[in-house]
């Protein structure tokens, strides 16, 4: 089943990028970040097609010179701070659908800022996709902290929501806490009629689901100290980094 499944691997980004300007053509030990995505992609066991949709032309370049292709340009609406990940997909769907005339069982929608993906990573949530029927898969690592010890603080200074919380917990000691988790921003699989239906990612709780990465694969670049970090992390060897050093 998994041999014959149809998924169309979208890599996207803006032009503009407040917190990084440039961000998604910035590189790490000579590739891109754009670059690094690309090149997993196009090694996944399940990868039927690879596109680019970005509002920047040097985006759109940078993506086909490592192998995507360009369709189209996104619409200026869709470059905007506020326009969603849901508007970006669905605007690719209808692109396709109107164009080609043809659907695909899930599209995989990437984004530069969280580099590190492997392509078994893909690989794993395709199966999981598939195996479970789901609706959606996205990449996900462990939180740094437990929930209990997060929470608002008050105008004054008041934390006492947080401290609530933890005297209703009988194990206060952050090591004796259930391992919790959050999303990582490395992919998002999401069923193509389950996008259709519901037109947003995040839509049917009873079938999703996420595949567990460690912290390193889930690097998350969103300003220069983390591009630094995630430099220091690949010159240093302290990732494998043959898919990004090889050709697909």
């Amino acid at each position: 089943m998994a041999e014959t499944a149809q998924i169309l691997f979208l890599l996207v980004g803006r032009g503009g990028s407040k917190g990084l300007p440039g961000k998604n053509l910035r590189e790490i030990g000579g590739l891109s970040l754009i670059g690094y995505k690309a090149k997993s992609a196009l090694q996944s066991r399940y990868c039927s097609r690879l596109i680019v949709s970005s509002d920047s032309a040097e985006i759109r370049n940078e993506a086909v010179r490592h192998g995507a292709e360009m369709l189209f340009e996104r619409p200026a609406e869709l470059a905007t701070d506020t326009a969603s990940s849901n508007d970006v997909v669905l605007h690719a769907m209808d692109w396709i659908e109107a164009h080609e005339g043809r659907r695909y069982d899930a599209i995989m929608l990437l984004e530069p800022s969280s580099p590190f993906a492997r392509p078994e990573h893909f690989d794993e949530a395709i199966e999981l996709f598939l195996v479970r029927k789901a609706s959606l898969v996205v990449g996900m690592r462990e939180t740094e902290v437990s929930s209990i010890f997060v929470g608002t603080l008050g105008a004054d200074g008041s934390i006492g929501g947080i401290v609530d919380r933890m005297l209703k917990t009988p194990a206060q000691r952050r090591q004796d806490q259930p391992i919790e988790v959050t999303m990582n921003g490395a992919l998002y699989l999401v069923g193509w009629d389950a996008m259709r239906k519901h037109r947003k990612i995040y839509a049917d709780p009873a079938a999703s689901y996420g595949i567990m990465m460690d912290r390193m694969h889930s690097i998350e670049i969103e300003s220069a100290a983390d591009l630094a970090y995630a430099s220091y992390v690949i010159e240093h060897g302290m990732l494998d980094a043959s898919p990004w050093l090889t050709s697909p």
